[in-house]
């Protein structure tokens, strides 16, 4: 039998706002447990909660990018459940009337096809605390900094049909939200989740089978392979002739397999009923206009810019646009060597895979952007070859210099362009390689284009290869052809 996988997501996003959804507590990432959970966090008699307005504005930045519906009334719920690190017995979310309503999300897919993932709704909540297992001797700690911490929770319609589908729609909703600046994105510190409901059906079949939902998944590696194990495990339970059962499951990427948590709880199991502390969210239209009219260049359409614009291919421009850093380093140093595809070619190579090496961030490049465009801009004058920019690249890297042009002066990099000492060079070399010189006179015309790689290496060898390739090229071949 052949099968259909069926995919939906609940990508959960922390805001970048300074202090919590309802509290002034600081949401600071690395404070010492619980020194930033305050009164109102810890659900005390008498606190009463007051709506963050940056969180407001910046969830309805996001249903803006999005293409989505904006709610000019939405209301905040409490959805009743007990555990350790939810002091107040319950979370506020909004659950009925959510403040960004349905949208759309085209996504590019590896083989360069377009998908468009539909969101059914992007609601704001809080967060809870952390549980910590790691240092307590069979015991759990309870860290309630997180506590109160503003989220976004974005939910899809299961509208994709394969692992990467699914981690190509994770990656441009953390480029939407990066590039919006309402969160940093950074999945290892929690500031993007994503809760993966899995379910497969036999292909043709219009009814959608019974889905697991993995929870917690922090990576966009651990996704797909969590995706992997779940499709081959469902199907392989189904065939054996056994049944899914609905439930919220775990992934363990040591272990690379998904395992039972709880079985799955239908909303009636939260009680949930307006929140009496807050009020409705009432947004009106100029509000609304305002907040679309500040909304930065997003990835599509810097993408289109990049390729329509600055003349790069579609691959190029779709993965530098895909994260904002790369995009605004990648123009400014477009702005120093004017040579796009350039700019384009030593961003994706040379620091691209230095940064890899280092496992850095673009932030953190110890080459900065007007350094990389000076650079390029010596090998666009020829002061340098390409060769040479190689070492200059590494000497900025390695902090040996301030500028390109330091540490050309400094290791004697600059490209020798003067045709009578290359001329030189190139007769030396001549006068030192008859054995070389009678096989190219002697070979056939269309063998001598391959021999004549010798002498180029040996006057660059001579040069230390600061001899302009393209001229001792183009002059080897004069000379030596004048012998034949």
């Amino acid at each position: 039998m052949q099968w259909e996988t069926v995919i939906g997501l609940e990508v959960h996003v922390q805001l970048a706002t300074r202090s919590k959804i309802f509290s002034g507590a600081s949401t600071a990432f690395g404070a010492d447990a619980n020194t930033q959970a305050c009164a109102v966090d810890l659900g005390m008699p008498g606190t009463l909660p007051v709506l963050n307005e940056q969180a407001v504005t910046m969830a309805v930045q996001f249903g803006l990018g999005v293409n989505a519906e904006i709610a000019e009334t939405s209301v905040f719920d409490r959805k009743n459940y007990f555990y350790a690190d939810l002091p107040k017995g319950y979370q506020t979310s909004q659950m009925y009337h959510p403040i960004v309503g349905p949208g759309v999300l085209d996504v590019t897919l590896d083989d360069g096809a377009a998908k468009r993932i539909r969101i059914h709704h992007a609601h704001l909540e809080e967060d809870a605390g952390k549980s910590l297992h790691e240092d307590f001797h069979g015991m759990t700690g309870i860290d309630l900094n997180r506590a109160g911490t503003p989220l976004l929770e974005i939910v899809s319609e299961p509208d994709m049909r394969s692992a990467k589908e699914a981690t190509a729609y994770l990656r441009a909703i953390h480029a939407i939200v990066t590039y919006l600046g309402i969160s940093d994105g950074n999945m290892a510190e929690g500031s993007m989740r994503c809760d993966v409901n899995v379910s497969v059906r036999p292909k043709g079949q219009a009814e959608f089978g019974t889905r697991a939902e993995i929870k917690n998944v922090n990576s966009f590696r651990f996704v797909e392979r969590a995706v992997a194990f779940e499709v081959e495990r469902q199907i392989e339970l189904i065939e054996d002739g056994g049944t899914v059962v609905q439930e919220t499951r775990l992934y363990d990427p040591d272990r690379d397999e998904t395992r039972s948590m709880r079985t799955k709880e239908e909303a009636n199991d939260y009680r949930y009923f307006p929140c009496p502390d807050l009020l409705p969210i009432v947004l009106d239209q100029a509000y609304i206009d305002h907040l679309r009219a500040g909304l930065p260049e997003l990835p599509d359409a810097k993408r289109e810019r990049f390729e329509s614009k600055l003349g790069l291919s579609a691959y190029d421009a779709s993965v530098i646009a895909a994260s904002r850093d790369m995009a605004d380093y990648f123009e400014d140093v477009n702005g120093v060597c004017g040579d796009a595809k350039q700019a384009a070619n030593w961003v994706q190579g040379a620091l691209s895979g230095a940064l890899n090496r280092e496992h850095l961030d673009i932030r953190q490049s110890p080459v900065s952007a007007h350094q990389l465009g000076e650079l390029i801009s010596r090998v666009l004058d020829d002061t340098i070859n390409g060769k040479a920019a190689k070492q200059v690249f590494q000497a900025l890297w390695d902090g040996e210099g301030e500028s390109a042009d330091a540490v050309i002066e400094a290791k004697g990099l600059k490209q020798v362009t003067d045709t009578g000492a290359i001329e030189a060079m190139i007769d030396d070399v001549i006068a030192q390689s008859p054995q070389q010189v009678t096989q190219y006179v002697e070979a056939e015309p269309d063998k001598r284009g391959k021999m004549i790689g010798y002498f180029v290496g040996q006057v660059m060898k001579a040069s230390r290869g600061t001899a302009n390739p393209q001229q001792v090229n183009q002059l080897l071949k004069e000379k030596l052809d004048a012998l034949v």
